[in-house]
């Protein structure tokens, strides 16, 4: 798997999605500092927000193969500028989370991110698991295989992912 970092505001659903990437519980945790998971970097939204530590989220790209900025569909602004995407040496992807929240305006959002640079723009719910599946599917590498590709687990529930302990995750929509 290509391993993706996560940047965005504070409570655009950064954690949460990283939770939901790797099959976990959801729960809410604050990120307090650069957290690193086999494939996801999550960053706290006080790194995007804040000019003097967003110089950090530069250094923490060059560990990651994808680069995903999070939108809310609830948020008010976007806090990506247009055509941010074309400062980066890596693959800028966008990713609309809290799609399904009411109030949400996730076709808002997703043109936000497009004018950022965006390419291509998800659009995800990590708790009824909308889009999940697409962003790994994404991030997947030749020789890869995802648990809903092994025809031996055909009849097993089908699962996101994984944790490195084996237990799965939630399942897939």
């Amino acid at each position: 798997m290509k391993k993706i970092i996560l940047m965005g505001r504070s409570e655009c659903g950064k954690t949460t999605l990283s939770q939901a990437l790797r099959g976990g519980e959801i729960a809410y945790r604050k990120t307090q500092y650069i957290n690193h998971y086999d494939v996801v970097i999550d960053t706290p939204g006080e790194y995007a927000e804040t000019a003097s530590l967003g110089r950090a989220l530069a250094l923490y790209a060059y560990e990651a193969d994808v680069v995903g900025l999070l939108c809310g569909a609830t948020e008010p602004y976007c806090l990506f500028p247009p055509c941010v995407a074309a400062a980066c040496t890596r693959p800028v992807i966008g990713i609309v989370t809290r799609i399904d929240e009411p109030g949400a305006n996730p076709g808002r959002a997703q043109r936000w991110l497009e004018l950022a640079g965006c390419r291509p723009v998800f659009r995800v719910s990590a708790y009824s698991g909308e889009g999940i599946w697409r962003i790994l599917s994404y991030l997947k590498e030749p020789g890869d295989r995802l648990p809903w590709e092994n025809a031996e687990e055909a009849e097993r529930p089908r699962t996101v992912l994984s944790d490195k302990y084996g237990e799965t995750g939630r399942k897939r929509p």
